[in-house]
């Protein structure tokens, strides 16, 4: 045995298949290191993960269009922070980090600011998460950071001031059946003429009462009121959408622009006020007030337009400004120099003994008021021709003889160019006055987005 030690440690000394476990041995600590960072960071990575989800939805909860924030903004005057959306953006981040664990919880700023019509929510926080590896190399934490910021955009406020033709024409029996049925109770007149010469239940307007005949007024009357629950069901704030309405005067005797509803908010009210819609009285046939004279749109926009203050951005205390024309689209009036017939022509005939203009609106009453920023939506009632020679000789060379929507009629021409770009709707009452009137009302809407 002591003979063959000494050959026993020289194979020892020359063995190198040992060297394998030792270079091991040495690898593993790095190796172990590292895989500890990565499962370190990999948890921290996840945790923030979880806190980021938490400001996000904090962020965006704050300012969605049910929150506490988003009302709030809608009553302020000016910009600035909203306390109530601060709040709710840390009770939100809160809720969502409740049952998070791994962590030890820092700082966490919400920010909610209103700026124009935009509200933007900010929502910072920071954290640290204890580490169990990269304790060996001095890292005992992780600090964790992030930010989410989301924004929306509040509704713009607008008012709308209801300019409402309530001239004679306008109560034209509203259907082909109603003017069959008209015409035939009066000996061949469609026009439902509110005659107060006449004795009571005698006038062609006692007639299509009584007998229950629709008018265009009526239809317009209705389409109005309906038009405030539209606007009620729209609007995101209650002041949101204030409305006035006018008409062109209860009688010729007091012929002009009249207020029948101040600008409010109170639809409600601007409802029941649009009930009272109603066709002008007139003091017979050659009336001695007007001489039948009873559409005069170059006195009626020049009023309007002074009524209207000057629009702004659409806050709440400055809004938008929309004006709302439903109306035949035929002026009658003495021709003023400013009316169509200001130049008696085949086109626009003017009748000479009284100076009387019948003539497509004029759409320079309508660019003055565009001019100052004010949109102008109009929906124009199709004028109806009855069958008779007045109609024949005064109002068809405009109207190119046609029934229904025609693109060679200078009234349908002359009321597309009265309106803003894409706020035009041309219908006949068949089609549905009150439809085309909350579509437009909708599109003014859109239109107002787009614009703001």
């Amino acid at each position: 045995m002591r003979a063959a030690f000494p050959t026993l440690l020289c194979h020892f000394v020359r063995d190198r298949r040992g060297n394998i476990a030792v270079i091991f041995a040495l690898a593993c600590v790095p190796l172990i290191t590292v895989v500890g960072c990565a499962v370190d960071y990999s948890r921290a990575t996840q945790i923030r993960s979880k806190l980021q989800a938490a400001a996000d939805a904090a962020s965006v909860g704050s300012i969605a269009k049910a929150s506490p924030a988003f009302a709030a903004a809608g009553t302020m005057t000016s910009d600035g922070s909203i306390a109530v959306g601060v709040t709710d953006a840390q009770n939100i981040f809160n809720a969502n980090v409740a049952n998070l664990t791994g962590y030890t919880p820092g700082t966490v700023t919400p920010t909610v600011v209103k700026s124009g019509s935009t509200v933007t929510s900010t929502v910072t926080f920071s954290a640290t998460v204890n580490t169990m590896f990269l304790g060996v190399i001095g890292k005992t934490s992780l600090a964790l950071t992030g930010t989410s910021t989301s924004t929306a955009t509040m509704p713009l406020y607008v008012d709308f001031y209801l300019l409402l033709d309530n001239s004679p024409s306008m109560g034209v029996a509203a259907t082909p059946a109603d003017i069959t049925n008209m015409q035939a109770r009066t000996g061949g007149c469609a026009f439902a003429c509110h005659d107060t010469t006449k004795a009571a239940g005698t006038s062609n307007y006692d007639i299509a009462k009584a007998n229950g005949i629709t008018t265009r007024i009526d239809v317009v009357r209705q389409a109005s009121a309906n038009l405030m629950d539209t606007a009620r069901n729209t609007q995101t704030y209650t002041n949101q959408f204030r409305m006035a309405i006018y008409d062109f005067g209860g009688a010729s005797a007091t012929i002009g622009l009249r207020n029948l509803f101040s600008l409010s908010s109170s639809l409600t009210s601007a409802k029941t006020a649009a009930g009272g819609i109603d066709l002008m009285a007139v003091a017979g046939q050659n009336d001695a007030y007007t001489a039948d004279k009873d559409t005069p749109f170059t006195t009626i926009f020049p009023a309007i337009n002074n009524e209207i203050a000057s629009p702004g951005p659409g806050t709440s205390a400055s809004p938008l400004k929309y004006l709302f024309l439903v109306s035949d689209g035929v002026a009658d009036e003495t021709n003023s120099g400013k009316t169509m017939c200001s130049v008696s022509s085949a086109a626009y005939p003017l009748y000479t003994p009284t100076n009387r203009c019948q003539s497509p609106i004029n759409p320079a009453l309508c660019k003055t008021l565009k001019d100052r920023g004010i949109k102008i939506a109009v929906l124009y009632t199709t004028y109806q021709p009855p069958t008779d020679s007045w109609y024949s000789t005064w109002i068809a060379p405009f109207n190119a003889g046609t029934w229904g929507p025609s693109p060679n009629s200078k009234i349908a021409q002359n009321m597309q160019a009265c309106a803003s770009p894409g706020l035009y709707f041309e219908v006949s009452p068949t089609q549905g006055i009150s439809d085309a009137m909350n579509a437009l009302f909708k599109k003014a809407v859109a239109d107002a987005r787009i614009s703001g």
